[in-house]
């Protein structure tokens, strides 16, 4: 169980920002670059996350058609070639150029509606020898508690937000459960850019939601 200083830690960003969003849309995912086999993986683990935060998926978004976003490739230059990609992330080609500069093997971009709500993620995964020793549901399970709210740059830095139980099966880690739980109850916001935010976040985790 999480209290409110590690609750805010995980919403507290490298610049000492504290920021929260949570999706206010059900979400429709599509994922790119996979074999069938894979991409019923992807989209299972979006069920599984989204069934504990209670909330809803969909076919298709009004706006957007898909709302979240999932692209495999081996290197950050092939996203360059997805059409109208540089449509919906500003500033493609320079995130590519320090990306691949970086090294890096994953990335995620979030937008957000008019209330601060997340309408829309886009992972992207670039399949390097670390991503692709993992097993495919530990990568999807990741990823999606990663984009389920916004955390903080650093939350899970130190440690996966994923546990593994005896029978060898990995799992959300039980107090980020709670939290993802707590975070989606209607009473809260669905953005929050200030620290007592955790407090009530903690609380709700702690009691079940009846904080």
């Amino acid at each position: 169980m999480l209290d409110a200083d590690e609750a805010e830690r995980l919403f507290t960003r490298s610049d000492g920002q504290y920021f929260f969003a949570r999706w206010g849309r059900p979400i429709a995912p599509i994922v790119f670059g996979v074999e069938d086999a894979t991409l019923s993986i992807v989209k299972g683990a979006f069920e599984a996350v989204c069934t504990v935060a209670g909330h809803s998926m969909s076919e298709t978004d009004p706006e957007l058609g898909s709302n979240a976003m999932v692209f495999f490739f081996r290197e950050w230059d092939e996203l360059l070639a997805v059409p109208d990609l540089d449509r919906l992330i500003d500033g493609l080609e320079t995130m590519v150029a320090r990306l691949s500069a970086a090294g890096a093997n994953q990335y995620r971009v979030f937008r957000f509606d008019e209330h601060g709500a997340i309408k829309a993620c886009f992972i992207f995964l670039r399949m390097d020898e670390a991503l692709s020793d993992m097993p495919a549901e530990t990568l999807a399970l990741g990823q999606v508690v990663q984009s389920i709210v916004l955390w903080s740059d650093t939350a899970f830095a130190h440690r996966s937000p994923l546990g593994q139980l005896e029978d060898g099966r990995v799992v959300l880690r039980p107090e980020i459960a709670e939290v993802i739980r707590a975070a989606y109850d209607p009473v809260m916001p669905a953005q929050a850019d200030d620290p007592s935010h955790a407090l009530r976040l903690a609380a709700r985790a702690a009691m079940g939601g009846e904080a």
